[in-house]
C-alpha cells in the first residue's frame, strides 16, 4: 500500500495530529485533511511542499502561523535566518518519523488496506505514549 503520513508534532516530538493521504496525493491534502485543533500563538514549521499562501493566511486568521520552508523561486521568500529556523525545527518532525520507523518490522502483514492503517496508527499511538512517559 502506497501511503503518506502527515503528522503534526509537538516541540517535544510528541504526535498530536496526524492524517494518511495515498502516495499520489499532494502533501498539501494531508494538510487540509487535519481539524489541526491547535492553541493560537501555535508555529507549524513544514518542508517546501506545504507551501500555500492561502493556507498561510486562513491559518493565520486563527492565529496559527505556517512556517513552511520556500523554494527558490518563491513569491513570498522568507528572510534567510527565517528560512534557518524552519529547517532545524522541522528537525524535530524527521526525529519523531524516524524513531517510529524503528519500531516498525522490516514488512506489516495485512490483508486488508485498513488493517494495514490501523497497524499503522498503533505504531503512532505507542510511539507517543512512549515519548509522553519519558517526560
Amino acid at each position: 500500500y502506497g501511503y503518506k503520513v502527515h503528522m503534526v508534532v509537538t516541540k517535544e516530538g510528541i504526535p498530536v495530529e496526524y492524517t494518511f493521504t495515498p502516495g499520489s496525493y499532494h502533501d498539501m491534502q494531508g494538510l487540509k485533511q487535519m481539524p489541526l485543533n491547535l492553541p493560537e500563538g501555535s508555529i507549524l514549521y513544514a518542508d517546501a511542499a506545504y507551501t500555500d499562501y492561502t493556507i498561510e493566511e486562513m491559518l493565520s486568521d486563527d492565529g496559527i502561523r505556517l512556517l513552511a520552508a520556500r523554494k527558490a523561486n518563491s513569491k513570498r521568500p522568507h528572510k534567510p535566518w527565517v528560512e534557518y529556523l524552519i529547517s532545524i525545527q522541522r528537525k524535530r518532525v524527521e526525529i519523531s518519523f524516524s524513531d517510529i520507523a524503528k519500531y516498525l518490522p522490516k514488512t506489516i502483514h495485512a490483508v486488508t488496506e485498513n488493517g494495514f492503517l490501523i497497524k499503522l496508527i498503533a505504531f503512532i499511538w505507542g510511539y507517543t505514549l512512549d515519548r509522553m512517559l519519558k517526560l
